[in-house]
């Protein structure tokens, strides 16, 4: 009877202890998001930001809902990070506003196969964005500050496919051309030849275009057939773009 009891009550235990261990696997198991305290706070941001306001392509929403967005701006301004509006990040640059990066990402059609060039790197949220959807991403920043803390920050949360080029973004990166897409966050009076020749054919080219200190047009430049189309999309505000002899863009 002792033995039978013995043998009752270590069976008992070692069921138990599965019964745990497998309840405790399930929890993390069963697809809940992760301990992220800025979670619903991105679920908003894309739930009445992005969707709400007609972004459709479920790439980007996808991309938008997993690039952790606090990470791209200043400590002290983390509890913004997900504000409609856009957020500065030192030496007079921006973060722009998340409907714009979706919005301009959706309108670029990028695909999985894609080479993309962003001018403009900032913070390096937009490449991010870009680089969960393309093959490769190849960023330009003219501040070298901004720039290498861009380049340590994509690194260390794992973009291998984004490559930081410290440089004058009005003249492209020549040397990794041609671009399926090239996405330009900062604003030129008049689109740059050098950009142009460097989209591939049936590329696509999102660049705001406006003289500096005023309302910018956001334009869509498409190369079909060698010949090169523009669509004038929506009214923006940026920073101007500066070429590496510190003036601005014309």
């Amino acid at each position: 009877m002792e033995t039978s009891f013995i043998r009752e009550t270590v069976v008992f235990k070692i069921a138990y202890f599965f019964s745990v261990s497998l309840l405790i696997f399930c929890g993390i198991s069963s697809g809940s998001p992760p301990k992220d305290p800025f979670w619903d706070l991105r679920e908003k941001m894309v739930t009445h930001q992005i969707i709400a306001r007609g972004i459709k392509d479920l790439r980007v929403i996808e991309a938008m809902r997993k690039v952790p967005r606090h990470l791209f701006v200043p400590e002290d301004m983390r509890g913004s990070a997900y504000d409609d509006r856009p957020l500065p990040i030192g030496e007079g640059q921006t973060i722009s506003q998340p409907y714009i990066v979706a919005f301009m990402t959706e309108a670029l059609h990028v695909s999985p196969g894609d080479t993309v060039l962003e001018i403009g790197t900032g913070s390096g949220y937009q490449a991010a964005v870009l680089a969960e959807i393309a093959k490769e991403v190849y960023t330009i920043e003219i501040r070298p500050r901004l720039g290498e803390r861009a380049r340590e920050r994509l690194n260390g949360m794992g973009y291998g496919n984004i490559a930081v080029k410290i440089g004058d973004g009005y003249k492209g990166w020549p040397e990794k051309m041609p671009f399926n897409a090239i996405i330009v966050t900062c604003a030129p009076q008049e689109i740059p030849k050098p950009l142009v020749d460097q989209l591939a054919e049936g590329g696509r080219m999102i660049i705001p275009v406006g003289e500096r200190g005023g309302v910018q047009e956001l334009v869509l430049v498409r190369k079909e057939k060698g010949m090169i189309r523009q669509e004038a999309v929506m009214k923006v505000l940026f920073v101007p773009m500066v070429t590496d002899e510190g003036i601005t863009a014309r």
